[in-house]
């Protein structure tokens, strides 16, 4: 999901950007949605495997082989090369990580994406971020306080795993203008009524 395919189309963004518009027409609640293709780069992975290499190879080489020191040093050198070369792909930096640290790294990248677009700026506190990680598959709900006083967090499960269940068919897009609906539905029960104006660009953010 994170090649170089295009992460949303042109198309996809404006509906998605449409359906905030709706979304957002009878309620004081503010939703954006950012998609990253990763949350993290996973360097620390790569060079753990580089590290177990390094100190593994050596010992079958020396105690079932009758090579010299030399010869295992250059063979312990190419090892740790061959592994940095294969991490190298994201892919497998990534399933050398496990899913806890992954999720970990997702949940700390929302909360930042939230501060840095802006969303506990709203009059109301009514902002509402609509989070994926593609890489980590990964979907989170980071809303402010005025929202999280009014709705528990466990209403936006089944939302979140509807969202990343249409993100593994290969329908993100669809699955977010879905996702922004139901939100703003319980933002509307929640917080209904016109606000004063569109405090937050309805525009989908996407990090490559």
């Amino acid at each position: 999901m994170t090649g170089s395919a295009v992460i949303l189309s042109e198309a996809e963004r404006a509906r998605i950007a449409r359906a905030i518009g709706r979304a957002e027409a009878g309620t004081a609640g503010e939703i954006v949605v950012l998609v990253a293709a990763r949350a993290g780069l996973y360097r620390s992975p790569a060079l753990a495997l580089a590290l177990a290499v390094a100190l593994a190879l050596p010992w079958p080489l020396i105690l079932l082989t009758h090579l010299s020191a030399a010869e295992i040093a250059l063979a312990q050198a190419g090892g740790v090369l061959a592994a940095l070369a294969a991490t190298l792909n994201e892919r497998v930096r990534i399933a050398l990580t496990p899913r806890p640290w992954r999720h970990e790294r997702a949940r700390a990248a929302a909360r930042h994406e939230f501060l840095a677009h802006g969303l506990p700026a709203t009059r109301g506190r009514t902002g509402v971020l609509i989070y994926v990680a593609l890489a980590e598959r990964y979907a989170e709900i980071v809303a402010d306080s005025a929202v999280r006083a009014r709705i528990p967090d466990g209403e936006w499960r089944v939302v979140l795993g509807d969202l990343l269940a249409a993100a593994g068919r290969g329908e993100l897009g669809p699955g977010l203008v879905v996702a922004v609906e139901r939100v703003g539905g319980v933002l509307e029960a929640a917080f209904p009524g016109d606000k004063a104006g569109n405090e937050l660009p309805n525009r989908v953010i996407v990090l490559e």
